[in-house]
């Protein structure tokens, strides 16, 4: 890991909580096959609808605890009981609608996997299994949404998934690498 007390160019949207450098530094833009680490992702940008980063990153290790260790068979399998109890945990955002869209991601991710074998196989296709390197210089370049963004929350949509539009879905492209959307002054850029 690099030093943070040495003076690293980074994302200009980074700023100095020392959470969002570590994400920044280590996670963001990098790329994930595994499908726990995707259907983390998949939930923790759907929480973030209207929302910081920050508020989710600080809420990261509850997720993890509330929701299993993201294990999706477990979250498919979630009953009301669960439900009230997850809608009462201080540690997530206690959003009905939210909670009730990971449950149904879970259930759609299974039945994904079941037709292309794992979840990353068939979320990888919407960028031809390839990492799109963008070449942004200000953070005024970055989109809200793309066509490869779009074409992801439309099917995931016709799966019967929620909170999968397409900012979330662009979102989620950059949690996991899908695309490197890192400024090329930052020292990242070539290194993912």
């Amino acid at each position: 890991m690099k030093d943070m007390s040495v003076n690293i160019i980074r994302c200009e949207w980074v700023g100095d909580d020392p959470l969002m450098i570590s994400y920044h530094d280590k996670e963001w833009c990098v790329p994930v096959h595994d499908d726990r680490k995707l259907f983390e992702f998949l939930i923790l940008e759907g929480a973030q609808a209207g929302l910081s980063w920050t508020t989710i990153l600080r809420k990261k290790d509850n997720y993890e605890k509330a929701f299993d260790n993201f294990d999706v068979e477990k979250v498919a399998a979630y009953d009301s009981k669960k439900v009230t109890a997850l809608l009462q945990d201080a540690g997530i955002i206690r959003n009905k609608l939210k909670v009730a869209a990971a449950i149904q991601n879970a259930k759609a991710i299974i039945q994904i996997q079941k037709e292309y074998g794992s979840f990353d196989a068939y979320i990888w296709q919407f960028v031809n299994n390839r990492i799109i390197k963008n070449a942004f210089v200000l953070l005024s370049e970055y989109p809200a949404k793309t066509k490869e963004a779009e074409a992801m929350s439309k099917e995931l949509l016709k799966r019967g998934c929620k909170f999968v539009g397409p900012t979330i879905c662009y979102a989620f492209m950059q949690a996991v690498g899908m695309v490197n959307d890192h400024q090329v002054t930052c020292f990242r850029y070539n290194e993912v």
